[in-house]
């Protein structure tokens, strides 16, 4: 977990010919450095070798069901917003050997399997996405239990923070106060600033860690117009927002309302894919799935990525708890936006639009608890 700087340092400029150097400083500590690459037409996190590996030039198009990368003339290394990875993904991987077993003429013998993680850098993650890893850091290590596996990645990650210069189709982090800018949970945070041939960061060091890597690499004293174009930028993202979600007494709201009929209106689209839930950076729905060798000599016991929208998910002795297509989407959408502030005090939405954008029939979370909330207003009103 991050640590404050020891001291404030002020507020400087990093040009983009010296960007690089902030790879090298932390491939120079040990890091494994992870982030945005360009893959199968879409932009998402792997290892990272250098800058050069960024999708430079890209930025993303999204809306509902709608996926499109553009390339444009401006060679901004975080053009893009998000895509369809999160950074769950390194931390709770979607398939992990819990332990293995294998038999012998004196029985058989059980390994558990032994939680081992490289020393990750997360480059480029965004101020909603470090609201979802601290979301997470409740669920697997919060409460009484502790997640031994998430533990042990999570400790020590660095995280670069990008702030969004631009805002995405779908995103509606502004309605959850996730974004765009970063203010926690971050070592450094950057602003892309691209103005005519003028190509630089405005870099805030949120730990130790991340002053030490700053005092490392050349940087100058930023100017006061500098500072008031990265605000001005943040705060037109903040403005350009299209989607909104309207979160007053949304708890309430959603409890009161399990039988509404716009319940089968969104089962009559879903396909129940769970699309949603692979691509949310906070769900963490998991199964245990057992394997054996032809011989029956060797055994392993996994646990997988698992969605709350199947049939099995839910199944107990005597059938499936939600066999209908209504049922599992309002379990989602209620746990994520209501019960989920029950158990850990917190909203499980984020707003960064990803289950909107690659839901392949664009069914939009925003749009449905509007429909709800104004039915339930125009019954109000007095005829």
């Amino acid at each position: 977990m991050t640590q404050p700087p020891q001291q404030v340092m002020e507020q400087v400029v990093l040009e983009r010919i010296y960007f690089p150097k902030l790879f090298t400083a932390l491939l120079n500590k040990g890091y494994q450095v992870i982030g945005p690459v360009l893959k199968d037409g879409a932009i998402i996190y792997d290892q990272l070798n250098s800058a050069d590996d960024l999708p430079i030039g890209y930025i993303d198009e999204q809306d509902g069901g709608v996926y499109r990368l553009k390339k444009q003339k401006e060679q901004s290394l975080f053009g893009y917003v998000v895509g369809p990875h999160a950074w769950k993904k390194f931390l709770f991987p979607s398939a992990l050997r819990l332990w293995s077993a294998r038999r012998s003429d004196k029985g058989f013998s059980i390994t558990v399997e032994e939680v081992v993680s490289p020393k990750f850098a997360f480059i480029g993650v965004r101020s909603c996405d470090i609201h979802a890893i601290s979301i997470q850091d409740k669920v697997f290590t919060g409460g009484q239990y502790t997640d031994a596996s998430y533990k042990l990645r999570r400790t020590d990650v660095f995280i670069l923070a990008v702030n969004c210069g631009r805002s995405g189709g779908t995103c509606f982090c502004t309605s959850m106060n996730t974004g765009p800018k970063a203010t926690f949970g971050f070592d450094l945070a950057v602003t892309e600033i691209i103005e005519g041939n003028t190509h630089y960061f405005l870099p805030e060091a949120g730990s130790e860690r991340g002053a030490e890597i700053l005092r490392e690499i050349p940087t100058r004293k930023a100017r006061k117009e500098e500072l008031e174009t990265a605000d001005g930028l943040l705060q037109a993202t903040a403005d350009n927002m299209k989607r909104r979600l309207d979160t007053t007494n949304i708890k309430d709201l959603l409890y009161q309302n399990s039988e509404h009929p716009r319940w089968d209106d969104v089962a009559a689209r879903c396909l129940t894919c769970a699309n949603c839930t692979m691509v949310c950076p906070t769900c963490f729905c998991t199964t245990v799935e057992d394997v054996t060798d032809l011989t029956g000599e060797h055994a392993e016991r996994w646990r997988k990525w698992d969605s709350c929208f199947t049939r099995d998910f839910s199944y107990i002795h005597g059938g499936s708890v939600r066999q209908s297509t209504k049922s599992r989407y309002r379990q989602w959408m209620t746990h994520k936006l209501a019960s989920w502030i029950d158990q850990f005090g917190t909203s499980g939405c984020v707003g960064c639009g990803r289950c909107i954008t690659w839901c392949p029939v664009g069914i939009d979370i925003t749009e449905e608890v509007r429909a709800i909330r104004e039915s339930e207003q125009d019954e109000a009103v007095p005829r």
